[in-house]
């Protein structure tokens, strides 16, 4: 659920729920202020105006005997008892016989002037008005002419405190207004809890994982939990933490093969430095004292001396390629006429005498084979290639296979040779940088130990892939791919 949609939700359930819930107080208390009539209906009807109805026919039957028999209003019994039944509905009785008054119900005989504000209250025979002025600010007045038995006027007044009734009406509207309240606090400030718990405690866990990314602590995975716009916030910030360990494991890495290759140098360069030293200082101290002596010190120092330009040389080269600052120049070729340009060229290289040169073999019925491939950079993985196999042929007969196959969306090259093989522990560490089998690091049979990793560099620079299978003490295969191109403007 999303937050935009929970707080829509939340937003309507505080509306409808105060609704509900002050419908069902309005309910609870208008079925103590209703009820059934006693004529069997089943309508309910106010108490206030049941009491009021019969408060009316109290009245009208004031009013009935002022009309049909008035000389009752001088009966003491009479005027009591009908006193009693007015009290039960907060109403006096007061009569009047030639202006002056002769009965007054108790509460309203404590009024002062009674007689002369009775007047001033302006009342007639209607039922009270509210507008109407009031005496002491509570009773309202209707009053009833008629004439005694001698003729005389006479007035009977019914006095209506309204202090009760309006003091009822205030009290329900402050109860209502009071419920009404509560219930839009409580719902309110339920939902309010519900739904800032459900975003607060997200964000503290977003809070808690921020400050352990912040203090490098990366291996703590962010799991939210949540499908919502928090949950996607906390998707990023675990991609976030990944990227940054990887990054951070990636430097680390760095660092380590920049020690490992700073110490790879170190050694390499160290070897024929040593040796150019050792024979000068032979030639300085005197031990060549002879022309031939001194020719093959000079040739030893010039061997050393070469090994270490060529060490130089391959170091340069693994470096621009490691730091893809070296251009490829990708063009169409033909494969197969490509590897037959590349084994004439070793054939006639004085360092294969006695070794052959087989192929290149391209499978019977297979066609020309068109690849996208640096021209320059492929000759350097061939003679990389070859180079490293003539440093392990250990056989009478010695020779290199080359060959290629037709793939799908890409061609396969292999180079075979007869020599000592590989051992299988040694076999997925042949590319990598300064590896050589044997722990000597002996130049005179290693090398620098960069040849095959210039050859993996140079083919996953032109998008393709290098492997090498090998079984030990018969052959060794280095196999690489590239990716095809089209016929037109292919190149031989």
């Amino acid at each position: 659920m999303s937050i935009k949609f929970r707080l829509v939700l939340s937003y309507v359930a505080m509306t409808v729920i105060p609704v509900i819930l002050f419908a069902l107080i309005a309910t609870s208390v208008a079925s103590l202020l209703f009820k059934t009539p006693g004529d069997g209906s089943a309508t309910k009807i106010p108490a206030s105006w049941s009491a009021s109805s019969r408060l009316d026919e109290l009245t009208a039957g004031v009013k009935f005997m002022a009309e049909t028999d008035p000389d009752r209003y001088g009966d003491v019994d009479f005027l009591a008892k009908t006193t009693r039944r007015l009290q039960e509905f907060d109403a006096r009785l007061v009569i009047a016989k030639d202006g002056a008054i002769t009965y007054a119900s108790p509460e309203a005989a404590a009024v002062s002037n009674l007689y002369r504000r009775l007047q001033e209250a302006r009342p007639n025979d209607e039922r009270p008005s509210w507008g109407k002025k009031k005496i002491d600010g509570k009773y309202s007045v209707v009053k009833y002419d008629f004439r005694f038995g001698d003729g005389s006027a006479g007035e009977a007044f019914v006095l209506y405190d309204m202090s009760t009734f309006f003091g009822s009406i205030r009290s329900l509207f402050l109860l209502g207004l009071a419920a009404l309240l509560a219930v839009v606090a409580l719902t309110n400030g339920i939902l309010t809890l519900l739904v800032s718990r459900s975003l607060i405690r997200p964000l503290n866990a977003l809070q808690q994982a921020a400050g352990r990314i912040k203090d490098g602590q990366l291996d703590q995975r962010v799991d939210l939990r949540r499908k919502d716009e928090i949950g996607r916030l906390g998707e990023a910030f675990e991609a976030m933490r990944v990227r940054l360990n990887d990054s951070i494991r990636l430097q680390l890495q760095y660092e380590d093969n920049r020690k490992e290759l700073i110490a790879n140098i170190s050694h390499d360069l160290k070897t024929p430095i040593a040796g150019i030293k050792a024979c000068v200082e032979g030639i300085q101290d005197g031990i060549a004292d002879t022309g031939p002596k001194r020719d093959k010190y000079i040739g030893m120092i010039a061997k050393k001396a070469n090994d270490m330009d060529r060490l130089i040389d391959e170091l340069f080269l693994f470096s621009k390629l490691d730091l893809n600052r070296l251009p490829f120049q990708i063009e169409p070729t033909d494969l197969g006429a490509y590897l037959a340009d590349c084994a004439e060229e070793l054939r006639a290289d004085p360092r294969m005498a006695g070794i052959g040169i087989v192929g290149p073999i391209g499978g019977a019925g297979v066609g020309a084979v068109r690849v996208q491939a640096d021209r320059e950079k492929l000759r350097r993985v061939l003679m990389n290639v070859v180079e490293n196999s003539l440093k392990y042929m250990d056989k009478p007969l010695r020779e290199i296979v080359i060959g290629w196959t037709d793939g799908d969306g890409e061609a396969t090259v292999r180079i075979a040779d007869n020599g000592a093989g590989i051992a299988p522990d040694a076999l997925p560490h042949v590319f990598d940088r300064f590896y050589r089998a044997e722990l000597s690091r002996s130049t005179d049979t290693g090398g620098s130990g960069l040849g095959l990793a210039i050859v993996k560099q140079i083919v996953e620079g032109q998008g393709g892939r290098v492997w090498a299978e090998s079984r030990e003490g018969e052959w060794t295969s280095i196999c690489f791919t590239l990716k095809k191109t089209e016929t037109d403007g292919v190149r031989p």
